[in-house]
Order: structure tokens, then C-alpha cells, then sequence
């Protein structure tokens, strides 16, 4: 049988009421993982008429939390950037993505960017889940289409993000 969105979201749910922190959300990227390598639901979920490039498919009432939906159709190189005040968690459906984590050499106050220097990358492959905890400095390299489910924290709408530049 199928994990469904409601099923996900009820699992993301239970498993951040029962640990807020960094474990709970390593519990997440277990379930989301669940849900990339589930052919029904990436079917169902993750289709350009819906998600290019995001779709908000559920925003939790209670925690603020949300499931999102990305279609890419080519390739795209993201610049460094943190979600804000929010943590992420990316997932790969279809598709690699390669991912380079960033270092802050030079924090930045009102206009000035934080200025950042590349630390390590890695290859998110289908099935991979990885969390971004709040001022994670981060960016995406896309060769070609992907799809991917990403958590956040809260919307993202919402939120603020960070002035980051590449030092």
C-alpha cells in the first residue's frame, strides 16, 4: 500500500512532538525517505502541473511545519543561502543533486552579507534525506531534473532569510 501525505504528515508530526530537537528531526529524514522511493506517491505529489518549482502540499495547524513539493525540468546551481529562522530537510525523489555545505569566515550586520567559504560536498542520490538545522548555510547544484520533497521548519513564505554572499 501506498504512504499517502496524510500518512506522512501524521508520522512528521508524531515524531516532532515526541523529540523537537536534531534527533527528531534525523526521524524525519527517515520518514521522508520513506516517501521518496514510494512510486504512488511521488506520482501523485510531485508533478510539474502542481509543484514547479514549489508547492506547499500540507502546513501543519498545530507545529507550523511543512511538506513541500519541487519540480526542477533542468539544470539549476543554487547560491549559498540558510532558511532563516527555520530548519529544512531536503529529499531527493528523482534525480542527483550535489550539495556543498558553506562556512560563515565573516558575519554580516543589516546590508553587509554574512560572507561564507565552501566546507564539503556530497551527492544527494533518490532516497537521501538530509537535514539543515537553523543557519545552515547551504547550497544546490542540479545537473538536470530532479524532484524532491523538502520539510520546513515553517513556511518559508514567511520567513526572512539570511543576506549571504560567497566570500
Amino acid at each position: 500500500m501506498s504512504y499517502t501525505l496524510e500518512q506522512l504528515s501524521a508520522d512528521i508530526r508524531a515524531a516532532l512532538k515526541a523529540n523537537a530537537g536534531p534527533a527528531g528531526k534525523q526521524a524525519v529524514c527517515a520518514l521522508v525517505s520513506k516517501a521518496l522511493v514510494d512510486e504512488a506517491f511521488i506520482a501523485k505529489h510531485l508533478t510539474a502541473d502542481q509543484c514547479r518549482p514549489r508547492k506547499v502540499l500540507y502546513e501543519d495547524p498545530e507545529l507550523g511545519f511543512c511538506v513541500c513539493g519541487h519540480v526542477y525540468e533542468g539544470a539549476a546551481k543554487g547560491g549559498p543561502h540558510d532558511h532563516g529562522s527555520s530548519w529544512a530537510i531536503y529529499g531527493l525523489a528523482v534525480g542527483d543533486t550535489e550539495m556543498t555545505d558553506w562556512r560563515i569566515v565573516k558575519k554580516g550586520a543589516g546590508e553587509t552579507p554574512s560572507l561564507v567559504e565552501p566546507e564539503r560536498s556530497y551527492v544527494l542520490k533518490p532516497g537521501d534525506a538530509h537535514f539543515y538545522d537553523v543557519g545552515v548555510v547551504h547550497s544546490p547544484n542540479r545537473a538536470g531534473p530532479t524532484k524532491l520533497i523538502r520539510i520546513e521548519g515553517a513556511n518559508l513564505d514567511h520567513i526572512q532569510r539570511s543576506n549571504i554572499k560567497a566570500a
